[in-house]
């Protein structure tokens, strides 16, 4: 605010303003009493006027009574005695006089008012009028606001008769009444009473002028300013009357602007404003700034476009007045209304908008116009040349002027922290807006541009939902693509350049910039063909070459290089995905059809300096801003192509060779990648260098690279070199060794990458490797396979040769299993490489072969020759790898091509055809036996430690695979190929042993033997060698390694299973076909007994075991050094398990332990490895873990066998007769077995199989959970996203099979397993864990809703009521869990199953809730629940065409209701103190509640009945279709719950949420009102209600009144009628009396305070029907005295009633309440002061008077503004006091007497709003009092009213001036707090 302005003094007020000298106040009725109390004329007068007023009260029925009243008054009026001028009883005649201009009474009313108003004045003459102006004028100023025209001409005869003449001093204070009150008859200037108004408001300002003007200066233009002042106020805070405002401004506001010439030194003011305008805008120039901001942000669009109007013609934008005066925050205010009137899309307002910005239109040099320049005739140019032409111009004036203001306006706007979507996008609209004109956007763009998108990435944070922030991005596109590209992209650049910088910046500083360019591109469209073909290379390159300009600066050791590696890792994915982005037709366009300043040839652009290229780019960005129309560009195309390839390539080569690795060399590599398949073949690249870049970097990167980024950069280096082969142009630059040499390092690399201890990049790594054997073939060469077979027979000097020779075949055996999958013929298998483009390449049936053979054959070869070498850990490998190998056959394959290259091998049906012969390769010589002899003795080996598996795959494999005319299985060909080896011996003439091909002939006949034969032994059984061999192995189990302890668990075995009868094998289905030993082992071990006759005969006796041979095994499984044979240890422990059939449960818990602890070791650490991104440590594989699981599953399988075949034997008779009922005749499914058992002789050994079946349940859940499924897995490496696929998908289908196998056996007791884990999971809040557990029953199979449902049934029943159960169908209660915990899982449950489910689980759910309702009381504690599960099961029918049978829905409504009453009947409520706990338990999970919402949510107690029906209730439509039964329902839960609660002696203590909630629920329920609305009115008719929380009021409380009153529509009057009028009579004296008169008053004030409790709960304007009646109760309470009944302290109340109408009804409703408040506010108000003696006013009723006044000053309506001056300086003399100045203002007058005084501590005031405070801050009460207790009178006066007083005027006036909007929660809140205080209620 401008206080003060130094180019002129502030005029003082003459020494006669106001009051001459402070005088006794006294009251005008009680001097008159004193003047005339003698004169008996007087008194006679006096009473005809009392006579007359009387009438009022009690005979106004109709207009005519008004009428009359009026007449009669006028007549007693007329008997004044000749010399009395006065009026008695002056108070009361001004106020019906003002109730008799009430808007709603007819026309001839108002005009008899004002004829006796027009008496009174000329009675009283001019100086009792100017003394008595406040007591008249606030009634009469409202008039011409609802004035007839017929009426319209008597009020201004009044107002030029009496009030233009009353002295200046008398009309200041009220100026600003006047203005309102004459503004509304200057609205249509057609009006014939428009001149006569605009005269009298002309005379008022002139009579204003006198007053403030000497004689010494009285020429024209001095004195106006109070005047203009006080109207610009009446603007801003009267929106109603603005229209007048406006036409007044448009005749009578002087121009504004000003003479200035443009200096050297910029803009100055050469001339003086005129005196006229130098009074507009003193002493507040920033008033004149805000009445024009108000007019401008008006709804009104002829408001908004008059206001425009007048800033062209007389604020013009370069006024002295807005250039000079105002501060710049008020011309930003003034420019942000202007500029917001865009909003609204109306072009009148925008040329209008244009023209204020833009100035005059440009003048000629000759003086004539020229017409304005349009934006179409620079099409051709950019406005860059348009600025340049029009430079002193239109544009130059908005840059001189108005630019600053309007960036600084529109960032404010920009940086606004708004939270909603409509509000954050409106700036962008206007800046949209504002684009429009070339001449603003041009120079007003570029400055905010910035802001706006870093406000859209700010709101990205903060937005409520997606889509908010949708909404905001979709408007900011909008502008976004409206803006020059140039401009775009130039400042993108800029970004760039600071954030890599060497400036000062910060490294988050540096990261933010980068942050918001990677956020532009994105998130908004810049796909333009200019961005993309231009821009974007241009750009690329600056990223580039700023980068590489760092590297250099970093590699010099210069502090200016010193860039985070967030920082350079964000540049550099920018640059990629820039370069991903431009389209590779960018680089090819011919450079002559582009304009540029770079000459070809000047500079080789191998030597074209950094700096150069960053200066051109500069240049055409900063100078040219990027208009590619008017300017060059820095280069061509193809050179930005050329440039780019060189800078990324030198990126790349420096950084490989560099000491340390940068962090962000993959992404360079992958960018260089990029560029070269984008850009033509150019030499600009040295490619020898770079290869040699790379080959010392694969040489010496072991040091300093960690496994992750080590495989990405090894990753990137794959791509490049397969990119850089590819394009032909490398093969020139290097020799074939140079090439084998780097292929081979290449391959190295990837090796180390294969271990299976680490297989986190295993399927990425295999990739690589085929990429580059596409290079490889493309290079006619095969140099993978070569440096494969090298690294596979290589030596290591550093390790183990055996353990470093079977560590480089499991790597073998890690790239054979991904890379088989493609050619596995499953269009779903995870792809492991790319295709092999290869035009060369046949379509024949055998290219898969061949494909598949080009890489791993050697290696296989090398891998299978081990099998030769028996008893090596290598020999162990391949054999444990082969038996276990899914794709094996592809193994026999490889082998029969290599037959089928030999002629005389080749079979009988197969044609020789020379070069196209089956394996498209000439036959070889058949004289050639060495080789053939090697591949049937690598066949002899393979066969000769074959398993099921691989015997099944060559007996079942046809080699039509290889050859169409083939269509024999493997085995037959293998047979065929001995036989015509073995055939030529019968030719064969006598020759030496050695003969080769003697040997070949021995090594037919062994493979033939193996294909024939399967020995038997049993010779050694009587040895007894187990027992030393179980020792030996135990003893030595940590010292000898692993392969020693595989020879010995088959030598052990062999000895123990010559011990065990022989007996038949079981029969084999010869069409089961297995993939692999997984799947074999993975069958239903623990349901081989299910389908095994009882009449089994028993096996033979086995001899037991050794007896340390379960700790041996045990310490087997858990040794590290045991994992390579793992395999053997658990294959030995499923074979050993027979032994122990009479020790199986004794030996069961120690093995299950066992298992369970290392399969949760391994499986943590697979999971770690997944996670760590930044170390690889060598951890157990992914098989490690899945053989643990197969061991425990054989265990399991054996136990679980061992338990059912004791209980068959223990089997008990059953009587025929069964028990009748659900329980008895429900069919379980899968879950139970037909066989009927008795458990009691095993209990204790079916407790050890179940507390085994928890544990494993347990383990196999927290395996089905990991990948992707688990809260855990988010933190997964994205590097290795498809090894961590692979490995988790495999992890969870074996637990899966697991978990199913489990479930057949025992189905109860798994499922109450899984409602343990749920139950935990939910009291831990891991929501999404708890849904896992649903998510599995969903996918196991046998656990279909048919099947699960009768299960949990069992459950519940076995914890309930037992004995209604059969034995077979009993839960053993292992799993703690209560009935609750069961009834809590099957509710959760069932809300998971999809809708379509009900049709299975139907009947069974209606069985058995019949039963339950049977026998309720042993499920009391569940019943709640159980209600809850009902109302699942109607919802979900209801969703569904199953659903709508009527029967159906008719029971399942019966069952609801009965449940719903056996739930009160078995537990009712009580609400005694010591079980209030449970119900007032809040929940904050039951707002909202949905049925079918699947997402979990916090649990709800079983017995929180209440938190349950919440739920519930508003779902009844949906469960039961009958009304009637609804209304029942509803009374029931009224009757049970909410009445008693209500009633209650605790009440409201014993009141939560969850209550009103459910009452809140039940009364949006249609037609049941009647059960609910007494529970209503008893809380609210209860004294105690007022007892209740102010959150819980406004909260919930509030939505039900509100609710209750738009159902009962007489609540209002039925409160009125319960408050009685005021008498005395009847009353006694004495105890009796005083008792009898608190009653009352106690009573008026609780019905009072519910009558504003419940307006404020309804709706606006819910009560104006009612209005009539409330006025009349409150003007009969409000002459109560402090001896009548109810008393005068209900005044209190009834000022929070009035609080209350004011905030809750509109203002043209409320006219008939001015008078009543304003007097009776003046009233209470003057009670304070000292020589005022009344009892009427309380200490509490001051308090609350002035709250109302601190109300109605907040919210302002605007018939009060007419009223304001009578409590406080409404005008600028509140800030800019006068001289000698006296107040007149009630309030004031109350400061000046009391004193001034500081605001006290104990005062919680809002503080005094500054001019310069937030546009969007709010106006609160000043007077924030609550909770007053025994304050007295003289107390409050000293220590809340006295600082309030001394603030309210200027506090106002600052409001005012802050334009800020009324803060109406806080208003009500304050008002809830009063009403809510207990301790000012009486008694």
């Amino acid at each position: 605010m401008v206080l003060d302005h130094n180019g002129r003094q502030r005029s003082t007020s003459p020494v006669s303003s106001g009051r001459a000298s402070p005088v006794p106040r006294q009251p005008t009725a009680r001097a008159e009493d004193n003047l005339h109390r003698k004169d008996k004329s007087y008194r006679r007068y006096t009473s005809n006027v009392e006579r007359a007023l009387s009438l009022f009260d009690n005979t106004l029925q109709e207009w005519a009574d008004y009428i009359s009243f009026l007449g009669r008054l006028l007549k007693a009026l007329q008997t004044h005695p000749p010399n009395t001028t006065a009026v008695p009883r002056s108070e009361v005649v001004a106020r019906r006089l003002a109730q008799c201009l009430n808007p709603s009474l007819p026309s001839g009313v108002h005009q008899k008012t004002l004829e006796l108003y027009a008496y009174i004045f000329s009675l009283i003459g001019k100086d009792a009028l100017a003394r008595d102006l406040a007591l008249y004028l606030p009634g009469l100023s409202s008039t011409l606001s609802f004035a007839s025209l017929s009426v319209r001409p008597y009020f201004l005869s009044l107002v030029e008769s009496h009030l233009l003449v009353l002295h200046a001093s008398a009309l200041r204070p009220a100026l600003k009444a006047l203005i309102l009150a004459l503004l509304p008859g200057l609205e249509d200037e057609t009006s014939e009473d428009f001149e006569r108004t605009f005269r009298i408001l002309e005379d008022f300002k002139k009579v204003i002028k006198g007053y403030q003007l000497t004689e010494s200066k009285e020429d024209d233009g001095y004195g106006d300013e109070y005047f203009w002042q006080c109207f610009f106020l009446s603007s801003i805070t009267s929106p109603g009357r603005r229209q007048g405002a406006l036409s007044f401004l448009n005749r009578k506001l002087p121009k504004l602007g000003g003479i200035r010439l443009i200096e050297d030194k910029g803009p100055k003011r050469i001339a003086e404003l005129s005196p006229a305008a130098e009074a507009v805008v003193y002493p507040e120039p920033g008033l004149l700034v805000r009445c024009f901001a108000a007019g401008l942000c008006d709804e009104q669009l002829l408001i908004q476009r008059g206001f425009l109007d007048l800033l062209v013609t007389h604020l013009p934008l370069d006024s002295p007045v807005l250039q000079d005066r105002v501060t710049p925050m008020d011309l930003d205010r003034l420019i942000t209304a202007a500029v917001g009137v865009v909003g609204r899309r109306e072009m009148s307002l925008n040329r209008r908008l244009w023209t204020w910005l833009l100035g005059p239109e440009i003048k000629s040099h000759s003086g004539g116009d020229v017409t304005p320049i349009s934006s179409a005739s620079f099409q051709a140019d950019s406005w860059i040349s348009a600025c340049e032409t029009l430079g002193n111009g239109r544009t130059q004036y908005f840059s001189d002027n108005g630019l600053q203001s309007l960036i600084r306006s529109v960032r404010a706007m920009i940086n606004r922290n708004y939270h909603s979507a409509v509000a954050r996008a409106r700036p962008f609209r206007i800046c949209l807006s504002l684009m429009d004109r070339w001449e603003i956007g041009g120079l007003f763009v570029p400055e905010i541009f910035l802001s706006v998108i870093q406000s859209v990435q700010n709101y990205k944070a903060i937005a409520p939902t997606n889509e908010d922030f949708g909404d905001v991005l979709r408007s900011a596109s909008i502008f976004f693509d409206g803006v020059e590209s140039g401009l775009i992209w130039g400042e993108l650049v800029r970004l760039i350049a600071t954030a890599l910088g060497g400036g000062q910046l910060d490294d988050q500083s540096r990261l933010d910039k980068l942050e918001l360019v990677e956020f532009v591109i994105k998130h908004f469209n810049i796909r333009e063909e200019e961005m993309l073909i231009t821009h974007m290379p241009i750009v690329t390159l600056a990223t580039l070459t700023i980068l590489e300009r760092q590297n250099l600066k970093q590699g010099q050791g210069e502090e200016s290089g010193n860039i985070s590696k967030e920082a350079l890792d964000s540049a550099f994915k920018i640059a990629d995905y820039l370069v991903t982005s431009i389209p590779q037709r960018t680089f090819l366009m011919d450079s002559s059809d582009q304009r540029s300043g770079f000459l070809a040839g000047s500079t080789p652009l191998q030597d074209l300096p950094n700096q150069k290229i960053l200066d051109s780019i500069r240049s055409f960005y900063v100078r040219k801003l990027g208009n590619i129309e008017v300017s060059t560009l820095p280069f061509p195309n193809q050179v930005t192509g050329e440039l780019l390839l060189r800078q990324a390539a030198s990126l790349v080569n420096r950084n490989l060779q560099a000491d340390h690795l940068a962090s962000t060399i993959e992404i360079q590599i992958k960018l260089l990648t990029d560029l070269i398949v984008k850009i033509p073949s150019s030499g600009i690249i040295h490619h020898e260098d770079l290869f040699s870049a790379i080959q010392q970097y694969l040489i010496n990167s072991d040091g300093f690279s960690t496994p992750a980024s080590s495989f990405a950069t090894f990753s990137a280096i794959v791509s490049l070199v397969t990119t850089l082969i590819s394009s032909k142009a490398s093969l020139s630059f290097m020799s074939i060794g140079q090439y084998m040499e780097l292929t081979h390092l290449l391959v190295c690399r990837a090796w180390k990458h294969l271990s299976p201890t680490t297989p986190k990049y295993h399927v990425e790594t295999v990739r690589c490797l085929w990429r580059l054997q596409s290079v490889d073939a493309y290079a006619s060469n095969r140099g993978v396979e070569a440096s494969l077979s090298a690294l596979l027979s290589a030596s290591d000097t550093h390790q183990d040769p055996a353990v470093h020779y079977v560590d480089s075949a499991s790597r073998f055996a890690v790239l054979w299993t991904h890379s088989v999958q493609t050619y596995s013929g499953d269009s779903n298998k995870n792809m492991v490489h790319p295709s092999i483009s290869d035009g060369n390449r046949e379509s024949s049936s055998t290219s898969r072969v061949q494909d598949f053979e080009v890489m791993l054959t050697r290696p296989l070869l090398l891998l299978l020759d081990t099998l030769a070498t028996e008893g090596t850990q290598l020999f162990i490998f391949a054999k444990d790898w082969i038996e276990n190998l899914p794709s094996v056959h592809k193994l026999f394959q490889v082998l029969a091509m290599r037959f089928l290259a030999f002629e005389h091998l080749v079979p009988m049906s197969v044609p020789l055809q020379g070069e196209n012969s089956v394996s498209g390769q000439s036959a070889k010589d058949p004289d050639d036996p060495e080789e053939c002899l090697y591949y049937i003795k690598t066949l002899s080996n393979i066969l000769r430690w074959s398993s099921e598996h691989v015997w099944f795959s060559v007996a079942n494999q046809k080699t039509s695979e290889l050859d169409n005319n083939l269509s024999m299985s493997l085995q037959s060909f293998f047979a065929e190929v001995c036989l015509r080896l073995i055939a030529p011996l019968t030719h064969l003439q006598q020759t030496d042993s050695e003969n080769p091909v003697l040997t070949l002939h021995r090594a037919a006949l062994c493979l033939l033997n193996q294909l024939l034969l399967n020995p038997y032994s049993a010779a050694l059984c009587d040895e007894e060698m187990e027992h030393p061999l179980v020792e030996c192995l135990h003893s030595s189990m940590h010292v000898i390694d692993p392969s020693i302890q595989v020879l010995l668990l088959d030598v052990i075995y062999a000895a123990l299973k010559l011990k065990i009868p022989i007996t038949p094998p079981p029969a084999t289905n010869g069409h089961r076909r297995t993939a692999s030993k997984d799947t074999i082992r993975g069958s239903s071990y623990l349901s081989v007994s299910v389908d095994r006759s009882d009449k089994e005969q028993a096996p033979p006796a086995i001899p037991s075991p050794p007896p340390n041979l379960v700790k041996c095994i045990q310490d087997g499984i858990s040794s590290t050094n045991s994992r390579p044979a793992l395999d053997s240890w658990i294959t030995f422990l499923a074979k050993c398990l027979p032994l122990y059939s009479e020790t199986t449960f004794q030996i069961l818990i120690p093995l299950v332990e066992c298992l369970c602890k290392q399969i949760r070791e391994t499986f943590a650490e697979l999971r770690a490895t997944f996670r760590d991104t930044g170390s690889e440590k060598p951890i157990a594989p992914e098989s490690t873990l899945i053989l643990l699981l197969n061991g425990l599953e054989q265990t399991l399988a054996r136990a679980h066998e061992r338990l059912r075949s004791l209980e068959v034997k223990n089997m008990n008779n059953k009587s025929p007769e069964q028990p009748q009922g659900f329980f008895s005749n429900m069919v379980s499914g899968v879950f139970s077995s037909d066989e009927q058992v008795s458990r009691g002789a095993n209990a204790n050994d079916r407790l050890t199989v179940l507390l085994s079946f928890q544990d494993t349940i347990r383990i196999c859940f927290s395996i089905w959970s990991w990948g992707g499924y688990g809260p855990e897995d988010v933190c997964q490496d994205p590097a290795s996203h498809a090894s961590f696929t692979y490995t988790s998908l495999r992890m969870r289908n074996r637990a899966r099979r697991i978990l199913e196998h489990l479930f057949a056996a025992e189905s109860l007791e798994c499922l109450e397993t899984l409602a343990v884990i749920w139950r935990g999971s939910t009291s831990m809040s891991e929501s999404a864990h708890s849904n896992l557990v649903f998510n599995l029953l969903h996918v196991l199979n046998g656990s279909r809703p048919k099947n699960t449902i009768p299960a949990v049934f069992n459950a519940i029943y076995s914890r309930t009521n037992p004995n209604a159960l059969e034995p077979m169908r009993k839960s053993t209660l292992t799993s703690d869990l209560t009935d609750t915990d069961v009834v809590a899982f099957l509710v959760e449950y069932t809300r998971s199953l999809d809708d379509d489910a009900m049709e299975e689980i139907w009947i069974d759910c209606m069985t058995f809730l019949r039963d339950v309702l049977a026998n309720p009381f042993p499920h009391r504690q569940t019943l709640p629940r159980l209600l809850e599960f009902t109302a699942i099961l109607g919802e979900k029918v209801d969703n569904t065409n199953f659903g709508e049978q009527r029967k159906m829905r008719r029971d399942l409504g019966d069952l609801f209701t009965r449940l719903l009453t056996a739930s009160f009947t078995t537990k009712p409520i009580n609400f005694s103190q010591d079980t209030i706990a449970p119900l007032v338990s809040e929940t904050p999970s039951t707002e909202g509640r949905k049925l079918n919402n699947n997402n979990m949510r916090p649990q709800v107690r079983p017995d929180d009945i209440v938190a349950i029906l919440i739920g519930i209730v508003p779902h009844l439509p949906t469960i039961i279709y009958e009304a009637e039964r609804i209304v029942g329902i509803t009374s029931t839960i009224s009757t049970n719950v909410i009445g008693p609660t209500i009633r209650s002696k605790l009440f409201p203590e014993n009141i939560s949420k969850n209550i009103l909630d459910l009452l809140y629920q039940l009364a949006k329920i249609p037609n049941s009102s009647k059960s609910w609305r007494k529970d209503i009115a008893d809380a609210f008719y209860d004294p105690k209600f007022f007892a209740n929380t102010l959150t819980l009021v406004d909260s919930k409380w509030l939505p039900l009144l509100r609710q209750w009153a738009l159902v009962d529509k007489d609540r209002l009057p039925e409160l009125l009628s319960r408050i009685s009028s005021p008498t005395t009579a009847g009353i006694m004296f004495g105890v009796g009396a005083s008792s009898a008169r608190l009653e009352a008053d106690r009573r008026t004030q609780l019905n009072l305070r519910r009558i504003a409790v419940l307006i404020l709960a309804a709706a606006d304007d819910s009560f104006v029907t009612d209005f009539p009646s409330l006025e009349e109760k409150l003007v009969e309470l409000l002459a109560a005295t402090a001896a009548s009944s109810p008393s005068s302290a209900t005044r209190p109340e009834i000022y929070m009633v009035l609080r209350a109408l004011v905030l809750k009804t509109s203002t043209v409703h409320l006219a008939p309440l001015w008078p009543i408040i304003s007097s009776e506010l003046h009233s209470a108000i003057s009670s304070v002061f000292p020589e005022e003696k009344s009892n009427i006013y309380s200490a509490l009723g001051v308090l609350q008077a002035c709250k109302l006044l601190d109300t109605l000053l907040t919210i302002a309506p605007d018939d009060f503004q007419l009223h304001e001056w009578l409590f406080i300086t409404d005008t600028i003399d509140a800030v800019y006091r006068p001289m000698d100045w006296n107040p007149v203002a009630l309030v004031d007058e109350l400061s000046e007497e009391l004193g001034s005084s500081a605001i006290l501590p104990s005062l919680n005031m809002g503080a005094t709003q500054d001019s310069t405070q937030d546009l969007e801050a709010r106006k609160k009460p000043l007077l924030k009092l609550g909770g007053i207790k025994d304050i007295d009178k003289d107390n409050i006066v000293g220590k809340v009213l006295k600082p309030f007083f001394s603030q309210l005027s200027i506090y106002a006036f600052e409001s005012t001036y802050a334009m800020s909007s009324p803060d109406w929660q806080t208003c009500k809140e304050e008002l809830l707090s009063d009403i809510f205080d207990e301790s000012t209620i009486i008694g």
